[in-house]
């Protein structure tokens, strides 16, 4: 794509964000075919946000998640600063199409990690890493219809980020934890909704997290110093409406929870 297809993309889905407008699909001769003009468009929507790049997400980190929106692997997608919401607090659903909250393991990152030749490894991931944290995503789509666009489409709106939910740091010794086993209970209106594990972020939340490091080294402009990565859902996505009020059970890791407003 050149510059002025990706400038046109971007505006186009930055005013249906703004305007809460949803659409049928990115019109076919500006429509991105790949994953880097997907990621190019994305980063043309933050510079027309004018807001800060917090960090970044991960949509489809499971085998039943990439069958469901019609993609072959995962996705991500940059996190808006103006997009975080305060641990235990609560948020607008408004016209949010997805309708659904998804507990997830979040990591921040210490030092930077650039672009380079060859692939970065879990071991030098983890060692640029500071913290764990807890969070839940409230994700959205731009489209009505999120599971017939594609890859490309998905990843120029953000792959589906919309709202997150960050706590502090873990306290808890977590590095000697096997995070892939580690078990995450989901309770709405007090009662006890699903469970899941970090397995379902492709394999172990940490797999997942090195994915994207490489992914957003090669399209993107790596990972910078104090970045947010939030690693996908662990559960089966909750679907949620005004009035509810979702806890998640992180174990000895701690809780979080989210009143939906």
């Amino acid at each position: 794509m050149d510059d002025q297809s990706v400038h046109q993309v971007a505006s186009f889905l930055w005013t249906s964000w703004q305007a809460g407008a949803t659409l049928s699909e990115i019109p076919d001769a500006i429509r991105p075919r790949s994953r880097e003009d997907g990621y190019r468009i994305g980063k043309r929507i933050v510079e027309l946000s004018g807001q800060a790049v917090v960090g970044w997400k991960i949509a489809a980190t499971s085998e039943a998640g990439q069958k469901h929106i019609n993609v072959d692997g995962p996705l991500g997608g940059r996190i808006l600063s103006g997009r975080l919401l305060s641990p235990n607090g609560s948020v607008k659903l408004g016209q949010n199409i997805m309708r659904v909250a998804e507990a997830e393991f979040a990591f921040k990152f210490a030092r930077s990690l650039s672009r380079r030749p060859h692939l970065y490894q879990q071991s030098e991931v983890m060692d640029a890493v500071e913290s764990l944290h807890l969070s839940i995503e409230i994700p959205d789509s731009r489209y009505r219809d999120f599971t017939v666009v594609g890859a490309p489409s998905l990843i120029a709106d953000t792959a589906c980020a919309s709202w997150l939910m960050l706590g502090p740091a873990v306290q808890a010794p977590w590095r000697n934890i096997d995070l892939s086993e580690h078990a995450i209970y989901v309770h709405l209106n007090e009662q006890k909704v699903t469970e899941g594990r970090g397995s379902a972020a492709l394999g172990d939340p940490r797999i997942a997290l090195t994915w994207l490091v490489n992914e957003v080294c090669r399209y993107a402009d790596g990972i910078k110093a104090n970045d947010f990565v939030t690693t996908g859902t662990c559960v089966v996505p909750v679907p949620i409406k005004p009035s509810d009020r979702l806890l998640v059970d992180y174990g000895t890791l701690g809780s979080m929870s989210i009143n939906i407003l």
